[in-house]
């Protein structure tokens, strides 16, 4: 969708400038990401004759894209040499040359240069969707693929040297591929109805024949370089299966296109590899294009060069997609286009998509009851890692998503439409157990930054309960936890829970809060946090209300300028010493007499005014500044017309820094207000005095039976 680091079982491996990184998963919590059959290891990290480029976060840059925002750039003659990190028998390489070339990597394995060479190209890369607000050429990296013809073993040297191509290598992923599997009993083989392993032919119409002969049973694809020139339709009751994905490969870039299906269709172990090369929204480019039915399932699979690698509409009740990589695609890895009940899709790896890696968008018909667990995403370089788009019941848990690029945070949830009819988020939404790194970005379209994790009622008040747990956030770029309405018009985000999060050098903020609305967050630690520990300036007005629910530490600052952005490790300025920390802030009262409520008591206009109950005092007006202040200062304010009587109110000033323990800063004192002389009082304040949280107790009014403010004003300035 377009608006506007490898996983291992028993840690996370996060691919970063020193290598490989292991991030230990929440105590008691399983680690996130996907159990890959591969280990990746970053170029950076490796032993080079050539020039490491980052890291870089600006958009259209090449290390802005690349893995860990940094990777090695060989010239004819120069090597990258990396260490294998388990014993493997093939390699991926993910890679970028300048637009317009192709070349060849030579391979050495412990200093002896092997027969095979390593295609590369920038077929599929630099792609431009000038359509999109906010995107730049895109795309810059590509992943190519090869079986050593040997296996290696930890320890060993395997390295590749350019022949003449610049080439920018970002990673290598190391496997030991088990052999080819074997023909499983009473399937029907393919080349039996006359498919062509060797590539040569069109094997199309021996596909078909081969799932009209297969019904109920087993369709085989032999080992071998399979070419089809357009795309299968009525697969129903029905397993298609390969001898593994790196044997049996289909080279097409439109595989199944079929608006419905009876179900029960299984897609396993092989390869599909397109020819797509540009971004066309109207052609289905897709691997699966529309429904596959109820009960399927899609699993072990290779999926490369193509626009999507599963679009899915109509009935696909109870898919399984599981343990597939998707990579290269110029658009979504996989969008759940309405209508999707019970879908689980898991243990997948994806990279390098030129939108979602994975989506809900509840078009038509909301996403129900369904899931994306257990992912491994990386290098989404036109927007989200993870987006759901309304939906009813929907759970992202447990995946590990790193270096997302332009328009996109780590995980969006999210009522943006697109287009009518639209089922916004309903029900729970559980966002739980999630790992992202080096997440979020600058969206062009706005001017700021999008946050590692992002609650969004583009469209609409988010009226659903949004659970957040147990995430952990590392060197976000910008802010961990966004609330905001990227519409513009200001809808609501509500009913919000974070609970429960570790964030590490995130560049700017923990809670970027651009909305009204209210979210309550508890057990966050922050350490290293670039500017401040709170954003809370609600466009185009309103308040955020964000409530510390307890446990959190590391960011109890908060932005003190709403007219100027954060940038990465910009400390907080110094405000304005002639500024009223007050106005604005969120404010609270024992009680409120009708709609005179405690947040007319800052909201700058003096002819407005919190009264408070009734004949019941003492009665109390709190207000949080956001940040702990040397309060010198306040001013208590009136309306100032002559209709209100002069009067004077006892009332004691309280402080606190935490909400919690208060401390009395100026003892009980009557304050005379006179609409002669402005209706104002001034009350000075101890140099001693510093506070976040300001309480003015009110015991006695000669004139109304309640405490009454216009304006509650504190200044730095004496």
């Amino acid at each position: 969708m377009h608006r506007t680091v490898r996983g291992m079982p028993a840690a996370m491996v996060v691919a970063l400038s020193a290598g490989l990184l292991t991030v230990s998963a929440p105590a008691a919590h399983a680690a996130a990401g996907a159990t890959l059959p591969f280990t990746s290891v970053e170029a950076e990290s490796a032993t080079t004759t050539g020039t490491r480029i980052g890291p870089d976060y600006t958009q259209g840059t090449l290390a802005s894209e690349a893995s860990g925002r940094q990777a090695v750039r060989i010239t004819s003659g120069q090597r990258v040499e990396f260490t294998v990190p388990r014993a493997a028998n093939a390699v991926n390489v993910s890679y970028s040359v300048p637009d317009g070339q192709s070349g060849s990597l030579d391979v050495y394995v412990n200093g002896q240069k092997i027969a095979k060479t390593l295609a590369v190209t920038s077929k599929y890369s630099y792609v431009d969707t000038s359509w999109i607000a906010g995107a730049k050429t895109h795309h810059f990296f590509d992943n190519a693929r090869l079986l050593l013809g040997q296996s290696v073993q930890a320890g060993d040297k395997v390295a590749f040297q350019s022949t003449g191509t610049q080439v920018t290598v970002d990673v290598a992923d190391f496997e030991q591929v088990a052999a080819a599997t074997a023909q499983p009993a009473g399937s029907v083989s393919v080349t039996s109805k006359g498919a062509d392993p060797s590539g040569g032919g069109d094997s199309t119409q021996a596909f078909r024949d081969a799932i009209a002969a297969a019904q109920g049973g087993v369709v085989w694809i032999p080992p071998g370089e399979y070419r089809l020139t357009s795309s299968l339709s009525g697969v129903q009751n029905v397993t298609l299966q390969g001898a593994g994905n790196w044997y049996s490969v289909l080279h097409t870039s439109r595989f199944i296109d079929q608006s419905s299906s009876a179900g029960a269709v299984r897609i396993k172990d092989f390869a599909v590899l397109g020819e797509v090369t540009e971004r066309v929204d109207s052609s289905p480019d897709n691997f699966v294009n529309g429904s596959l039915g109820p009960n399927s399932s899609v699993s072990g699979m290779w999926i490369q060069h193509l626009k999507v690698g599963l679009w899915l509409t109509g009935n696909n009740d109870n898919l399984v997609v599981e343990n597939n990589r998707i990579l290269d695609t110029t658009a979504d890895g996989l969008n759940l286009n309405g209508n999707a009940r019970g879908v689980r899709v898991s243990n997948n790896f994806l990279r390098n998509q030129g939108d979602d890696s994975l989506a809900m968008w509840s078009l038509y018909a909301a996403d129900t009851d369904s899931s994306f667990a257990n992912n491994t995403i990386s290098q989404p370089n036109l927007a989200n890692g993870i987006a759901v788009y309304g939906g009813t019941n929907i759970s992202v848990k447990n995946n590990l998503i790193s270096d997302t690029n332009a328009l996109g945070s780590g995980i969006a949830i999210s009522n943006q439409k697109f287009a009518d009819p639209f089922s916004p988020l309903a029900g729970t939404i559980t966002v739980d157990g999630n790992t992202l790194v080096r997440t979020g970005a600058i969206n062009p379209n706005w001017g700021h930054p999008m946050g590692a994790l992002r609650v969004d009622s583009y469209d609409s008040a988010i009226n659903a309960t949004v659970n957040i747990t147990n995430t952990t956030v590392t060197d976000s770029p910008y802010s961990a936890f966004e609330f905001v309405s990227g519409g513009g018009q200001g809808y609501p985000v509500r009913n919000v829970t974070v609970d429960g999060a570790t964030v590490r050098n995130t560049g700017t903020v923990v809670v970027q809060a651009e909305a009204q609305g209210a979210a309550t967050v508890r057990n966050v630690t922050a350490t290293s946090v670039g500017a401040a520990g709170v954003y809370n300036c609600p466009y185009p007005s309103g308040t955020f209300a964000l409530t510390d629910g307890g446990g959190n530490s590391g960011w109890s600052s908060t932005w003190s300028n709403c007219s100027s952005w954060p940038q990465p490790g910009q400390s907080n300025p110094d405000p304005d010493p002639a500024r009223n920390l007050a106005k604005g802030r969120p404010a609270t009262a024992t009680g409120s007499q009708d709609v005179y409520t405690p947040g007319r008591a800052v909201d700058g206009d003096a002819t407005s005014y919190w009264e408070s109950a009734n004949n019941a005092f003492p009665q109390a007006l709190t207000v949080d500044l956001g940040s702990s202040y040397a309060v010198r200062r306040l001013v208590l304010k009136l309306p100032p017309a002559t209709a209100w009587g002069a009067r004077t109110q006892t009332v004691t000033v309280l402080g606190s820094t935490d909400g919690s323990t208060w401390a009395t800063v100026v003892g009980a004192t009557g304050y005379r207000f006179d609409p002669a002389t402005g209706n104002t009082a001034t009350v000075t304040l101890p140099a001693s005095t510093n506070l976040r949280h300001l309480r003015l107790s009110v015991s006695a009014n000669t004139a109304w039976p309640a405490a009454q403010f216009s304006e509650v004003e504190a200044y730095l300035t004496s």
